[in-house]
């Protein structure tokens, strides 16, 4: 029994790239990524096939398929976070000499689990996951296999990718859909509905996958974070009972003075709650250190300024 036994009856391509990707969370983090990138491809080149609601984007890359607004709102806010989190780090995987660490793909391999749940539940015709499933860690493998360099992953990309349907070719004309095909998305809008109908209940960790992006964005920008002080940062002179405040991120010059922080948006606050406790983090750095860090926000991360 594995953490993707309920892949294997409708979707044994999926089951087989994430068993690979669990086989390797260990031994081979950077090959675990890859897997983890291969079954979430996949995974949505399926739910593209047979889900007609969806639209196909301009490209047929992952990273495109899966910020299209069509697919967007058919996952939910958290499904595309974790898609996110997998399609980066299994891109770092293949064509970035940054290290991948055990931490990383337990993370995805993690993310992959709940995104294969979300798909199960929502379009299995046959027997739907259990509720209360959860992530295992413990039913991953603790064996030693050689570790297989990013030349020979791009090398496998390649050949798999060869293989690959063409969306774009079997979609182009859904009037002359083959009637095999008409009869599974018959079949998938069924089972679709009927998942709609019952409230999703599954835990999908929205937090831990926001915090863990904002950490893979930061790193990938080129902050180690390898400090005690780069994260909830203890500052003091607060407006609150104890006058105690720990701030998400600190980004540090070489001075030792901050130059950025970073305050994560909880989804169920309201921003201007978040915006204004940043300041008031800012204001508390600046009296402390005698220089005042640029505020940013999870959302824009993207748009900060690297340069220490």
């Amino acid at each position: 029994m594995t953490n993707f036994a309920f892949l294997e009856a409708e979707w044994p391509s999926v089951y087989e790239a994430a068993t690979k990707a669990s086989n390797a969370v260990y031994p081979d983090p950077r090959t675990a990524c890859f897997y983890a990138r291969r079954a979430l491809e996949l995974a949505v080149q399926w739910v593209y096939k047979y889900d007609y609601s969806l639209l196909l984007p301009y490209q047929e890359n992952l990273s495109a398929l899966v910020h299209e607004p069509t697919f967007k709102k058919v996952a939910g806010e958290a499904v595309f976070n974790k898609a996110r989190v997998i399609t980066t780090l299994g891109n770092q995987a293949v064509h970035s000499n940054s290290p991948i660490k055990e931490y990383d793909s337990l993370t995805v391999v993690s993310e992959l689990f709940h995104i294969s749940y979300w798909m199960a539940r929502t379009y299995a015709r046959q027997e739907k996951p259990e509720l209360g499933l959860v992530f295992d860690p413990e039913e991953l493998p603790r064996t030693t296999v050689p570790k297989q360099t990013i030349d020979q992953l791009q090398t496998l990309e390649t050949s798999l990718r060869e293989k690959d349907e063409k969306l774009s070719e079997l979609l182009a004309d859904k009037s002359a859909l083959d009637e095999e095909l008409k009869r599974l998305r018959a079949e998938v809008a069924k089972a679709k509905e009927a998942a709609s109908s019952q409230p999703d209940t599954h835990d999908y960790s929205e937090a831990q996958t926001r915090d863990y992006f904002i950490d893979l964005l930061l790193k990938e920008a080129g902050w180690e974070l390898n400090q005690a002080q780069d994260r909830e940062f203890e500052v003091s002179g607060m407006p609150n009972g104890s006058g105690v405040g720990f701030v998400d991120y600190v980004l540090w010059g070489n001075d030792g003075r901050p130059l950025g922080l970073v305050e994560a948006k909880r989804t169920k606050r309201d921003p201007r709650v978040g915006q204004e406790q940043a300041k008031l983090y800012a204001d508390c750095l600046e009296n402390q250190f005698g220089q005042r860090p640029v505020i940013f926000y999870s959302k824009r991360l993207r748009t900060l300024d690297m340069g220490r």
